[in-house]
């Protein structure tokens, strides 16, 4: 990432703050507003093809539901432990995907997103790929791809493994080959699919997704209640481990924000303990919507109204954060640009 500004704006599935997630809009829209990267979540279809959605459950974020051709396949499906009813990425082939359109996922919060329902396809990664190199040659600057794997052991269990999904798509269009003109962030919250897609010499960032809390589902697959928790990778000893392992971690934004003894919000020393072990953080989601704040960042009752997003920007980003997610690109531009100058870690 050495040829991205620092702390790197990530656009958190384009602008889902101004546009459907995960569509060309909201990607053109994130790097327009000042994005250095945009963030896919990777899916895949019956045969084969790379999807980019939130989730392969697609009933929230396309017009799916509404579709009577499709009525037959709503169905139930236990998903990383997970009982989900709905319609699945993995029961349609791609040419079924691409009749569909996008939704907003959040219309009450987001209403001025919603008035896009209905306007654009959903997108292949490699429909992704072209949007950015389109944005990278129009705004003259690197624009990166930070990739997420989702729900890797479930696909691996229907004969769909997304490691070999992803690394032949990165070798068909070459996105990531140059590190400094294309970066690359593969990302997940199963550190075994970040291992498999290594081993097929993938050239990128690797970096593990942390929850609060919980288990990692490849581990519990494996492992049932033996498995670690995600906490056991935030201890000293497991950032030490993962040091070895990956190049960087993801986590909740809640995981930096702490109180102090006077009850007002203060930064954790987890960035800190991690860039002593070895590894970059980013952190997910800023959000300026009250119902996304910190309780001591929220300004009155409406969840959809703005808070003090300024402030609880500033203290995320005052941790030392090497990335960070946003559905705001200006905002998180704007939040960046407003910092004093970063001390080397």
């Amino acid at each position: 990432m050495d040829s991205l500004p620092s702390p790197l704006v990530i656009g958190h599935r384009g602008a889902p703050g101004y546009r459907p997630e995960h569509t060309e809009a909201s990607y053109r829209l994130a790097f327009a507003l000042g994005a250095d990267a945009v963030e896919p979540d990777l899916v895949a279809s019956k045969d084969g093809v790379l999807v980019v959605r939130h989730e392969n459950e697609i009933s929230g974020t396309t017009d799916v539901a509404s579709r009577p051709d499709f009525a037959d396949r709503r169905t139930t499906k236990t998903i990383d432990g997970d009982q989900l009813t709905g319609w699945f990425t993995e029961d349609f082939t791609w040419a079924e995907l691409s009749t569909l359109t996008a939704r907003e996922r959040i219309p009450a919060l987001r209403p001025g997103s919603a008035d896009h329902d209905g306007t654009s396809p959903i997108l292949r990664f490699t429909d992704l790929v072209a949007i950015v190199r389109d944005a990278a040659r129009e705004h003259g600057r690197p624009l990166g791809i930070v990739a997420e794997v989702k729900h890797a052991t479930h696909f691996a269990s229907v004969g769909l493994p997304l490691d070999r999904l992803l690394a032949d798509a990165l070798a068909m269009t070459g996105f990531g080959a140059d590190a400094a003109a294309e970066p690359l962030i593969v990302e997940s919250f199963e550190q075994s699919v970040l291992t498999a897609v290594q081993r097929r010499d993938v050239r990128a960032e690797f970096v593990y997704l942390l929850e609060r809390s919980g288990r990692p589902s490849d581990l519990v697959a494996r492992l049932g209640e033996a498995a670690p928790t995600y906490a056991d990778a935030m201890t000293d000893a497991g950032l030490a481990t993962l040091a070895g392992e990956v190049d960087a971690i993801s986590v909740d934004k809640a995981l930096l924000i702490d109180l102090d003894a006077a009850g007002g919000p203060c930064p954790t020393d987890l960035v800190q303990r991690a860039h002593a072990a070895g590894l970059r953080v980013y952190t997910w989601t800023l959000r300026p919507e009250n119902r996304f704040l910190a309780p001591p960042f929220r300004s009155g009752e409406d969840p959809a109204a703005f808070g003090d997003w300024r402030a609880e920007f500033a203290l995320v980003l005052s941790t030392g954060v090497d990335g960070v997610f946003v559905d705001h690109a200006d905002l998180g531009a704007a939040a960046r640009s407003a910092l004093p100058a970063r001390r080397e870690h």
